[in-house]
């Protein structure tokens, strides 16, 4: 019989989706400001990697990528989900979302994303809310996998996570030597 533990900290993850015209600033803030500060970041820089939202957004849609600094229990990932979908509809217009926030966690061993959607490869994580391992470390490096979104295979998207890693295995390996 396995012995129950509790897991280790995450560093919490967001994918912000902007229409164009939209400033990334409020919504940054607002995330900052119920879960800490940012302490890495990428963009917002154009993305082009889909036409998902094309439809809902316009095209002209910016994608920026966020690890913030506090560190956070995985269990909280349902309602942090849930609350970044209140966010979203926050900033809709006429019952269209001009925001995007895909939250997720970064842990020692792989990035994990929320989601309301089920499939396959997805785990229900309570309060209607799923989760997906987009990517996984292995020997020095971020793997993906078949379901894995394009814009996270990149280097840049993929250097900002191994960063925000090697901050966070730092700091649990501090908390290890001061126990």
């Amino acid at each position: 019989m396995g012995t129950v533990h509790q897991p280790m900290p995450v560093k919490l993850f967001c994918a912000i989706l902007f229409k164009q015209g939209v400033e990334a600033q409020p919504v940054v803030d607002e995330l900052t400001k119920q879960w800490g500060d940012v302490e890495c970041s990428l963009g917002p820089r154009h993305f082009t990697h889909s036409d998902y939202y094309v439809d809902e957004m316009g095209s002209g849609q910016r994608k920026m990528y966020l690890v913030l600094a506090w560190p956070l229990d995985p269990g909280e990932l349902p309602a942090i989900k849930n609350r970044t979908n209140e966010l979203e509809q926050k900033w809709s217009v006429g019952g269209l979302r001009t925001v995007n926030i895909d939250p997720g966690y970064l842990s020692r061993d792989k990035l994990m994303l929320a989601t309301t959607k089920d499939f396959y490869h997805r785990l229900y994580l309570g309060s209607g809310i799923y989760g997906e391992t987009t990517l996984h470390f292995r020997k020095g490096r971020f793997r993906y996998f078949s379901w894995t979104y394009p814009d996270y295979r990149e280097p840049d998207v993929q250097a900002l996570l191994i960063k925000a890693r090697a901050s966070l295995v730092h700091e649990l390996r501090l908390k290890d030597d001061g126990d």
